[in-house]
């Protein structure tokens, strides 16, 4: 009986390993590795928008949709951030949109070529200008509140009516990337 309990607790701690270590996620200065890929968001042609925010709460693709209004397609990366958290340009870039746009809230856009960067559910007190040049880790917008003052018809609202800054559940920044208008997952440039 004593060789059944030494065997089950073998198998028990060989099983515990195993999962901390598909799941093993280490984060070091500004880089972390989990599941097998790194992430380095020192990396030389892109900065992280959100310097000492890395938690991802929405991964890019399908997803069960966390509120009314929001996608099951998510074309970025959701990175929640507390309300007024400064965002820095990912790249340099012309600013080409700045407005509420929807289910993104207010949101900024920048062109590189080929390449669109789209900061979403960012506060309103902009920081640029359409037409404006930006460069890489030029601060850019702030992170937005999650209640917004009333717009002539946003449909977004929380259980108590208010409206909220797009279809968002809480303060946190939308990263999308797109190349030649077709969305990439952002964290592909980090690798």
């Amino acid at each position: 009986m004593k060789k059944i309990y030494f065997y089950f607790l073998i198998l028990f701690c060989f099983l515990f390993f195993a999962c901390c270590v598909t799941t093993f996620v280490v984060y070091s200065g500004n880089s972390f590795i989990t599941n097998s890929l790194e992430y380095d968001f020192s990396n030389i042609d892109y900065s992280w928008p959100l310097p000492k925010h890395y938690a991802i709460s929405s991964a890019f693709g399908f997803r069960i949709s966390p509120t009314t209004g929001a996608s099951t397609y998510h074309s970025g990366i959701d990175i929640p951030a507390p309300e007024k958290t400064p965002i820095y340009s990912v790249a340099d870039g012309i600013v080409t949109y700045l407005d509420f746009e929807g289910a993104n809230g207010y949101t900024l856009k920048i062109e590189n070529g080929s390449m669109l960067f789209s900061y979403s559910h960012i506060a309103p007190d902009f920081l640029v200008n359409i037409g404006d040049s930006v460069t890489k880790n030029q601060e850019i917008a702030q992170v937005g509140p999650k209640y917004i003052s009333p717009i002539l018809g946003n449909p977004y609202t929380d259980s108590t009516g208010n409206q909220t800054n797009g279809a968002t559940t809480g303060c946190h920044l939308h990263l999308s990337v797109k190349i030649d208008d077709k969305a990439i997952d952002p964290l592909t440039l980090f690798r």
